[in-house]
């Protein structure tokens, strides 16, 4: 029995969602035994509140703050006395962790956040691991914090991705383009009449699924009473996440607008939400991005998170994959050329889909077992 161990943390859901995209394709496999730990669970609650609910606040409230740090933290070399630091302290602050890896004592590990490949790595170098550790990479750009040294693999988004993993020094043979592990449930043939059906969608109108990440971030209500102004006839699907207090606010709406709005709250069944839609606005997050590439599922991006949003929206625009809107009346304009062009959205699904990586996690684990 081979024993996986995958590693995520709960900074934004993306991390922990690649994560549970690889278990739930580990556990199709014969022979393994595969477990999933978030980091955050393992930390005092302090070092919790400022690793994840800082960096929401940041990104929602000053994303400004948060360009500048990412761009400092990602020239900031590992040798340098505040990264040195930064480290001590995530180490003093995983100790609980550092003993659960032990416990399990696995055969491979698979971090898809940084934090954990970065503490492995000083376990490897002291001899207190000797399971090889591999980065899965979940956006469409590298930053300095993923270049852990001496990981077993490394794998990237894009070839893209992948050349400027080897451009900061990795060595060739061990970066492999797999793209970013999505659900298996994204690489099944679906149908569309069956899934609007699930979601009380009308199959024969135009639907729009509007989206703001895992945690409900990007003023969907004032988004979506904007798209519930346009003139057009469609349908609008807005998936709030696990935002309780935006939820309500969306389902208050839906009141105001019967029959054209559809309010949902966190859903495991994303695939088939997106399946009964003909186009997907959302923030670009790496994870989200990749789904509706795998179901060719064409996008107009908004309000990205600075840094690696920024970086995601620009890799979709370079390959025609989707339109970005700047503000409300940017959106207003894209959504209605693209009801008055269907060429136009057929071609952007057509780019979405020649994109996908449904595979990725089989692909990941495949190199990595």
């Amino acid at each position: 029995m081979t024993r996986l161990l995958l590693l995520s943390v709960s900074a934004g859901a993306g991390h922990v969602r690649a994560a549970e995209a690889l278990h739930a394709a580990a556990r199709s496999r014969p022979g393994i035994e595969v477990r999933h730990l978030d980091v955050m669970d393992f930390v005092p609650a302090a070092f919790r509140t400022l690793y994840t609910d800082l960096y929401i606040k940041l990104v929602e409230h000053s994303p400004t703050t948060w360009s500048m740090l990412y761009r400092i933290m990602d020239r900031t070399p590992p040798s340098a006395p505040l990264a040195r630091l930064r480290r001590a302290v995530e180490r003093l602050n995983t100790r609980a962790l550092r003993k659960a890896i032990g416990d399990f004592a696995p055969d491979a590990v698979v971090c898809t956040h940084f934090l954990p490949a970065e503490l492995l790595m000083r376990e490897r170098a002291r001899s207190r691991l000797r399971a090889p550790v591999s980065v899965v990479v979940t956006d469409f750009d590298l930053h300095g914090l993923w270049v852990v040294p001496h990981m077993a693999g490394y794998f990237a988004a894009s070839d893209e991705v992948a050349f400027r993993m080897q451009a900061r020094g990795i060595e060739a043979s061990r970066v492999h383009v797999t793209g970013i592990p999505i659900m298996p449930a994204f690489g099944e043939a679906l149908e569309r009449a069956a899934c609007a059906a699930e979601f009380d969608i009308d199959p024969e109108r135009r639907a729009v699924l509007l989206m703001g990440g895992g945690a409900g971030l990007g003023g969907l209500d004032e988004v979506a009473a904007h798209l519930l102004s346009i003139e057009a006839d469609f349908q609008l699907v807005a998936l709030a996440g696990r935002n309780a207090k935006m939820l309500e606010r969306l389902r208050a709406l839906a009141m105001r607008h019967p029959g054209r709005l559809v309010a949902q709250g966190f859903t495991d069944k994303v695939e088939r939400l997106m399946t009964a839609c003909d186009l997907v606005v959302t923030k670009p997050g790496g994870l989200t991005t990749s789904e509706c590439l795998a179901l060719g599922r064409p996008m107009i991006v908004h309000a990205p998170i600075p840094g690696q949003e920024e970086r995601n929206c620009d890799y979709l625009l370079e390959r025609g994959a989707a339109l970005k809107a700047v503000d409300a009346t940017a959106l207003d304009y894209r959504l209605r050329r693209l009801f008055e062009e269907p060429r136009t959205l057929a071609a952007l699904a057509g780019r979405a889909r020649t994109l996908g990586r449904p595979h990725a996690a089989r692909d990941v684990l495949d190199r990595v077992l």
